[in-house]
């Protein structure tokens, strides 16, 4: 599920986090529920959801393509 290329993606699960903007947040939830994605709403601001990827910058919405040898998509509630 990748909206810029239109909905094309092969994504198996999308974390959103607690501070993206409502309109965003319904539109992620609405594709994701066409593609059969999993959303997950993580419990902290775009900061915190930065810092967990290891980055230094503001991530509000991230899709997970390849979960490799983890099983994170199978950890998380479907819907939270």
């Amino acid at each position: 599920m990748e909206m810029r290329e239109g909905g094309g993606g092969d994504g198996k699960l999308v974390i959103v986090a607690n501070n993206c903007p409502p309109l965003r947040k319904s539109e992620i939830e609405y594709y994701a529920m066409l593609g059969k994605v999993s959303v997950y709403h993580f419990n902290g601001n775009n900061v915190d959801l930065g810092t967990a990827c290891g980055k230094y910058y503001r991530v509000c919405c991230l899709s997970v393509v390849d979960p490799g040898d983890s099983d994170i998509t199978k950890q998380l509630p479907e819907s939270h």
